[in-house]
């Protein structure tokens, strides 16, 4: 019964689609089930439109009418210009009635509010079809119409603020260049009518509703109208005078504000914009006078009020950014700029993250113009040993020296943690912890943290004075808690670098000193345990002051073994990282012998691992291991490091030498699981040293790693057996993921140390051969769920390293990796992601550094190779469909360097197949975050064929009209019936030019990206999100930044986090 509203020849029950509809929101299980495919064939049909008015006109149910209105939407998005002229007037009529019909009644406006912003949105799709061309007189008639009636002239404003939206905030990546920029011009050649509008209801309504709407709309305008409609009117006085003390009008008339502050305005409208600052000031101090508690305010104010406080913030924040010095020219108007400041030192003290971190950004502006201009008037180095580090620079920095001061207190007390760390549970049922490096408080962190060492730089004793003395109050108790007591530690490190050494000795050792006395007051483990690892974290933080003084860095490192005995919560671990902050900071230091020592502290160390370790847990061991790593690394003696290394590694290696003795004569010892966590612990301790050891780890790998290779086999049997009798359950028992977790360990060593070495003769010629022969064919002949992924990985890594040197071995590789891989991974786009990373990164070292073995695959495996190309730019998985595109495109560089002879057969078989693949994904909406590899490898193909750089005809001849028709004129044929058979709708004029450009800028990128993004516009296929057309930009952007901002950060001294500064080779002269 329901299926006959999908009859198109008949006239629709309206009564019934309001069932239907009915069904898909309230009903449930089948019934829901069959309602939602029948409204979704009833939306897809392309007929669907023209039922619109019946629906809009008959139905009693508000969700039908918004159906309806969806599905006239999008046909006037992607097909109303397939209409003809009195069709589109017709429906223009038809929603113009229905919308003045629908707001001209003051109770239905408020009523129907939603219904009636769908149907505005849908009438602002019309006109960006329609006006200015077939619509000229749109704007008088929005204006005579809302002169006839209040409530119509509410709506209206609602559609001129839509529309000023989808002209000038959204159009970039909904409509083409041309379209944007006609509609642009019009709006503001028709401006002035519009304003005279907004004007007219400011200075006569009394209906708060249409002020309110008015101002919304106005909100809109202000960015992009000329700046005589703002400064040579009376518009900034009446918003000030009559609406931003009326509380219900004051947060939009606030943001008004905020956007003409952001207007790039001329000189001589600097008094204006300045004596708008005073006015608004002065009356935010009646509003709010100075002396209100804004943090205690806020928490018990109502939505409205805690709006105008982030609406104050973003004012100021954004006013004085841009218009800071211009009001300092103005003696008059200081006070109330100071007073400004210290109503953003309030509001930061506002328990909302978003709010601080508004405040933020401009604090972080201001303190480092004041750094920077301190820093050009002072003259000779940056840090004067007479002011303790910092500058001293007068001029404007006078202004503002008791902001400044609050602003340290404000920072220090609310420093946020600087590093994330997650305990989580890996693949194989363990605990582990993760450093996160991006998460929002890191972020916020490196913003505040860079704030406080501009402050530090600008006044040293100041900072140095408050940090004294609140670490006094923990002392005495009047400020102490554990989060007070973080939040200082946390501030006292992040300074590291800022202050001379001199100076920096002085406050650290006094640091130090009295939280060690604190540590030995506080009663309570917890209490103790939150103290000592502040202390740690402290100590950990100056590295320059532990270079200089061998004494205190000896006694911190003994001070962190102690605590590695620590069963405190959070301690050993704690004790474990900051001794691998020191141990790479500081590495060359524990390997010479200072003054008054015996021997080099690393040894001491070394002759008691087993008593440092003996509380550790293997995680931590790991870390342990890793730090004394860099020391070792650090002796740059041979036979001393290898003395070293021996000895570094002796306690793995004896158990690793038992457990090989064990194996070799009975493998049933693999079989206990304690046996196989010791035998992966002692690979994962290995891995660890690898990584920090680097190159020379050859030292220990050479003893072990034929008996690795033997154990790697021995594991893969028993994992193939397993899962032979159980099947692939197995691969999930503890036992075989104990296993897979021993062959993983084995991989990631292997990788670890090709990764890192410079002695490639070594690998190429030992190495090499005998891993292939033990992986390859266990990776062969196992079931899919067990196959390793690290091996491509490795295989990808190894190649990477010898480039050339591997031709000759690819095809084993591909024999015995590819066919397998590829299997277990088309069977659909999502499943064993590592192995699809694995691959892809396999293929694309083998085509970057091998290349002549691909030429001689047979046929079959060749184009098996071009078939997973292109399988992994369909991928929706953005890094496997890039990785896909970069392949794609460095082959074709390849191919076009090759034989010529080569090239054109390659050029004959999938050349045109490659180019449909690419418009495939290029057109479809599931692709779009691709579309900077998309357009580079369509930009490459059209490119060899206009240079002239295919000497083959890239068709059949018998199949064309002209056998002797060029390549450039046979493609610009053949991509007109791709696209025109794709997308019928498309005029055969927009796929002429489309054609045209692709010829004439595939050798200018940003202009050939723009003219495919206008095209991808054109076809409507894209009217979601279109953001990502826009990626690299983004991405380019950003990186550019990033570079920027490094560089500018290590001029300032303790900018950058010890940790994170560039390694420095100073400690090699000691």
């Amino acid at each position: 019964m329901a299926e006959s509203i999908l009859d198109f020849s008949k006239e629709l029950d309206v009564a019934l689609l309001d069932q239907v509809v009915m069904t898909f929101f309230s009903g449930s299980g089948n019934e829901q089930q069959l309602a939602q495919q029948i409204l979704t064939q009833f939306q897809d049909h392309e007929e669907a439109w023209t039922r619109v008015d019946g629906i809009l006109e008959k139905s009693a149910v508000p969700q039908t009418k918004f159906i309806a209105l969806q599905i006239l939407e999008k046909f006037v998005q992607t097909r109303w210009n397939t209409l003809q002229a009195d069709s589109r007037n017709a429906i223009r009529y038809f929603i113009v009635n229905v919308i003045v019909k629908q707001s001209s009644e003051e109770t239905n406006l408020v009523k129907e509010r939603t219904y009636i912003n769908k149907l505005n949105m849908v009438l602002v799709q019309i006109l960006k079809q329609e006006w200015p061309h077939n619509w000229p007189s749109f704007i008088p008639e929005i204006i005579s119409s809302s002169k006839s009636n209040l409530s119509l002239c509410e709506n209206n404003m609602a559609i001129l603020k839509l529309l000023s939206e989808e002209i000038f905030d959204f159009s970039a990546e909904q409509m083409t260049q041309l379209k944007a920029s006609t509609l642009k011009t019009q709006m503001k050649s028709e401006f002035a009518e519009i304003y005279n509008l907004c004007r007219e209801v400011l200075d006569k309504a009394v209906k708060p509703s249409l002020i309110k709407a008015t101002l919304e709309t106005l909100l809109r305008f202000v960015h992009w109208v000329p700046v005589e409609y703002i400064f040579e009117t009376d518009l900034i006085p009446i918003l000030r005078n009559k609406f931003f003390e009326v509380p219900q009008f004051r947060n939009v008339t606030l943001k008004c504000f905020t956007e003409i502050s952001g207007l790039q305005i001329t000189e001589n409208y600097n008094e204006k914009m300045v004596s708008m600052f005073t006015s608004i000031m002065t009356a935010t101090n009646t509003m709010i006078p100075p002396s209100t508690n804004i943090h205690e305010v806020y928490e018990n104010s109502n939505d409205d009020d805690q709006e105008f406080v982030q609406n104050l913030a973003i004012f100021l924040t954004s006013y004085l950014s841009i218009h800071l010095k211009t009001v300092e020219r103005y003696p008059n108007s200081h006070e109330l700029l100071v007073n400004a400041h210290y109503y953003l030192i309030k509001i930061s003290r506002v328990e909302d993250r978003e709010i601080f971190k508004i405040c933020l950004e401009y604090w972080a502006k201001l303190v480092q113009g004041l750094f920077e201009e301190a820093s050009s008037a002072g003259s000779g180095s940056l840090l004067d040993l007479n002011n303790m580090g910092g500058y001293n620079g007068a001029s404007r920095k006078s202004l503002y020296i008791s902001v400044l001061s609050n602003l340290r207190v404000v920072m220090i007390e609310c420093m946020v943690k600087p590093e994330e760390v997650l305990v989580v549970e890996n693949d194989e049922g363990e605990i582990v912890r993760e450093f996160f490096k991006e998460s929002d408080t890191i972020i916020l962190y490196k913003s505040m943290k860079e704030v406080l060492v501009y402050l530090t730089n600008l006044d040293v004793s100041d900072t140095e004075e408050i940090m004294t003395t609140k670490l006094a109050r923990q002392m005495d108790g009047s400020e102490w808690s554990w989060n007070n007591l973080n939040k200082l530690c946390w501030a006292i490190g992040s300074i590291s670098g800022a202050m001379n050494e001199e100076t920096e000795k002085r406050f650290l050792v006094n640091v130090i000193k009295e939280l060690l006395s604190l540590c030995e007051m506080k009663r309570g483990k917890d209490n103790k345990a939150v103290v000592a690892s502040n202390i740690m974290y402290c100590v950990g933080q100056y590295p320059r002051f532990l270079k200089a003084h061998w004494k205190f860095l000896k006694t911190v490192a003994n001070k962190l073994f102690e605590f590695m005995h620590e069963s405190h919560e959070g301690v050993q671990d704690m004790a474990c990282d900051t001794f691998i902050k020191i141990s790479q900071q500081c590495k060359r230091h524990f390997v010479i012998q200072q003054a008054g020592e015996v021997c080099p502290f690393v040894e001491e160390i070394l002759d008691n691992v087993n008593r440092i370790t003996s509380d550790l847990s293997p995680q931590q061991i790991h870390t342990f291991y890793e730090a004394i790593g860099y020391m070792v690394a650090a002796q740059t003696n041979p036979p001393a490091q290898e003395r070293l290394m021996n000895k570094f590694m002796e306690l793995p290696n004896s158990a690793w030498e038992n457990m090989m003795n064990q194996a070799k004569q009975n493998t049933d010892c693999l079989n206990n699981p304690s046996e196989i966590k010791v035998l992966s612990n002692v690979l994962k301790t290995n891995v660890a040293a690898c990584k920090s050891v680097g190159s020379a780890y050859i030292i220990q790998l050479s003893k072990i790693y034929v008996d690795l290779l033997a154990l790697y086999r021995i594991v893969g049997t028993l994992v193939s057996q397993s899962v032979a009798t159980q099947g692939e359950i197995a691969t999930k028992t503890p036992k075989v993921r104990g296993w897979r977790t021993i062959k993983k360990e084995i991989l990631k060593l292997v990788d670890s140390y090709i990764e890192c070495t410079d002695n490639i003769q070594t690998v190429d010629a030992n190495m090499v051969d005998p891993f292939l022969e033990a992986v390859l064919t266990d990776y062969n002949c196992n079931v899919d769920a067990a196959r390793d992924a690290e091996v491509l990985n490795v295989i990808s890594t190894i190649i990477d390293k010898l480039q050339g040197s591997m031709t000759r071995r690819v095809p084993i590789i591909f024999e015995a990796t590819f066919e397998p891989t590829l299997n277990m991974i088309t069977k659909d786009f999502a499943e064993y992601p590592d192995h699809r990373t694995g691959f892809y990164s396999m293929l694309r070292t083998i085509n970057r550094h091998c290349f002549p073995a691909l030429l001689e695959l047979a046929p079959a495996q060749f184009k098996l190779f071009i078939d997973s190309i292109v399988w992994g730019f369909k991928h929706t998985m953005r890094d496997i469909a890039d990785l896909g595109l970069d392949i794609c495109g460095e082959l074709i560089d390849n191919i076009s360097r090759t034989d010529p002879s080569v090239a054109g057969a390659f050029y004959q078989s999938y050349y045109l197949s490659i180019l449909q693949d690419i418009f495939f994904v290029l057109t479809d909406r599931d692709h779009k975050s691709g579309f900077k590899g998309q357009t580079e490898v369509l930009a490459r193909l059209f490119q060899l064929v206009s240079n002239n750089m295919i000497s083959v005809p890239l068709y059949n001849p018998s199949q064309v009209s002209n056998p002797n028709t060029s390549n450039a004129d046979f493609l610009r044929e053949y991509v007109s019936t791709l696209l025109q058979n794709a997308f019928p709708h498309l005029q055969s004029g927009q796929v002429k030019v489309f054609i045209h450009a692709m010829f004439e800028f595939n050798n200018n990128p940003t202009k050939f990206k723009l003219e495919v993004r206008d095209f991808l516009i054109q076809l409507k296929e894209f009217a979601g999100e279109n953001a990502e057309l826009y990626l690299e930009e983004k991405e380019n952007e950003l990186e550019a930044q990033r570079k920027a901002e490094m560089a500018k950060a290590l001029a300032i001294p303790g900018m950058i986090k010890p940790s994170e500064l560039p390694v420095m080779d100073e400690d090699e002269a000691l």
